[in-house]
């Protein structure tokens, strides 16, 4: 029962101590909008990668996809309900071309 009172006295301690220091975050904050939260066109579609979208998917693309699905029961049946760029990507991943 001493060790659970020790343990308890501790941690309140640890939070008060805690609780009263400052919080950096605002300052951070306002530095942010400062700099600025928006930058320009290109800049941003260098740092993000663009999808590729399932139209972009040659024929034969598509057909080798969907020969990997086969394979695997679950994923051709998913297949023929949800499509086979759902079912690859929910079984094997991210497209690879």
């Amino acid at each position: 029962m001493k060790t659970f009172i020790v343990v308890v006295l501790c941690s309140l301690a640890v939070y008060m101590t805690s609780a009263a220091a400052p919080d950096p975050q605002p300052a951070a904050d306002a530095q942010a909008l400062e700099e600025g939260l928006f930058v320009e066109k290109d800049e941003a579609s260098a740092v993000v990668r663009q999808k590729r979208a399932a139209a972009e998917l040659s024929l034969a693309q598509l057909e080798s996809l969907k020969e990997v699905c086969e394979a695997n029961m679950a994923c051709e049946h998913m297949m023929d309900t949800n499509g086979i760029i759902a079912a690859y990507t929910a079984y094997y991943g991210p497209i690879p071309y």
